[in-house]
């Protein structure tokens, strides 16, 4: 009878075990199938749009023109068709290597405006058609459309262009904690402005004037002076055909400034510093000049200078800041105290070309890349 017994058993230890094979391989053809679908629904959802890569750090011409694939939002992600892409010289500095990308290749740009086309699952907040904007944080913005992180974009106000918005965006932010936050401008303070009549450099002029600074401004040729003058600068001195050291002297009655906004770097690092009176804030957010060369403490102590390397992104970091920040510039375009200027536009197809404009100071005031087929148009 034992053996007998042990039969059946074996048997069924044997129907079990190919009922296990079977189902297992059922099991695996339906999630190959699942994966297969996953893999084709993942294809069909994804689709090829135009947009600008970089495949290795140089000038302009390494700027291509190429087909990029934009599939749908994952949660958190929001999926935005761009009507308007902001051109920075920060651009630049990613492009050349002076900054560094995750990888290589990478597509460009920190600054963009456009309409929502697809949300991410459970997202809330943000809906298909919202027009929306974000700067800073990682590159990407070369592109006709592109997916982007929920708590990143900001909601753009009825009365503000999609092209303002992106040719504004970055630069304005930058002006507003600059102004701020970072050094905190006042009535009566005197302050000097480089490269016045660049895009932070505009808003920062006028933005200063409004607050009731005594606002000093650097530029490079007179046609550039007269758009400082516009902007609020009380004084505007030609590099040129001046020493501004020896001129911010003059005007200020050998006092100094309080705080110096660099954006030159190496050409005007040492003498910003000469600039500034005893306790003043030396601020150098850029550097198109080159890299400023290094400088000992020692020449803080001399008049107990502070100096400060500041980045945005560190004033906009929690969700609560960048919309602050946001809504504040916004506000003062509508307010009237920040006028913004689309002196140039260029199709994104043509990024190159706005590349080399903008490094040889072709450009004042602001400039955007719109992701559209036209011609190229100059003021």
């Amino acid at each position: 009878m034992s053996s007998f017994q042990l039969v059946p058993q074996v048997y069924t230890h044997s129907i079990l075990s190919k009922t296990r094979v079977i189902g297992s391989l059922r099991t695996q053809k339906s999630l190959v199938r699942a994966l297969a679908t996953q893999a084709s629904s993942s294809s069909s959802s994804a689709k090829m749009v135009k947009g600008i890569r970089v495949h290795e750090h140089g000038g302009p011409e390494v700027l291509k023109w190429e087909d990029v694939e934009v599939g749908e939002p994952k949660e958190g992600e929001v999926r935005v068709k761009n009507k308007a892409i902001g051109l920075n010289f920060i651009d630049v500095y990613f492009r050349k290597g002076i900054y560094k990308t995750p990888s290589i290749p990478y597509i460009p740009g920190v600054e963009a405006c456009g309409v929502v086309t697809a949300v991410g699952p459970g997202l809330t907040g943000r809906q298909v058609g919202d027009v929306v904007a974000f700067a800073g944080g990682a590159t990407g913005s070369y592109v006709e459309e592109q997916i982007l992180p929920a708590n990143k974009v900001v909601p753009v106000p009825p009365s503000i262009d999609p092209t303002v918005a992106a040719s504004l965006l970055l630069k304005g932010m930058t002006a507003q904690f600059l102004l701020r936050r970072c050094f905190k401008v006042e009535p009566g303070h005197t302050i000097l402005v480089h490269a016045a009549a660049g895009g932070v450099g505009s808003l920062l002029c006028q933005w200063a004037n409004s607050l009731g600074a005594t606002v000093i401004g650097t530029v490079s040729t007179k046609e550039k002076a007269a758009q400082a003058k516009e902007d609020g600068c009380h004084h505007v001195i030609i590099n040129k055909e001046e020493d501004f050291v020896a001129r911010v002297t003059e005007i200020t009655s050998s006092n100094g400034v309080e705080v110096v906004y660099d954006s030159v770097g190496k050409d005007t690092f040492e003498g910003s510093l000469t600039c500034l009176k005893s306790r003043g804030y030396m601020v150098s957010f850029g550097q198109s000049s080159g890299a400023p060369d290094p400088v000992p403490l020692s020449a803080l102590s001399v008049k107990s200078l502070f100096l400060t390397r500041p980045s945005l992104f560190h004033y906009t970091a929690t969700r609560d800041e960048l919309l602050e920040t946001a809504g504040e510039v916004f506000a003062s375009v509508d307010a009237g105290i920040l006028r913004v200027r689309v002196n140039h536009t260029y199709p994104l197809s043509e990024a190159a070309l706005a590349h080399s404009d903008l490094e040889n100071r072709k450009t004042s005031g602001t400039l955007r890349v719109p992701p559209v087929v036209g011609a190229v148009r100059r003021s």
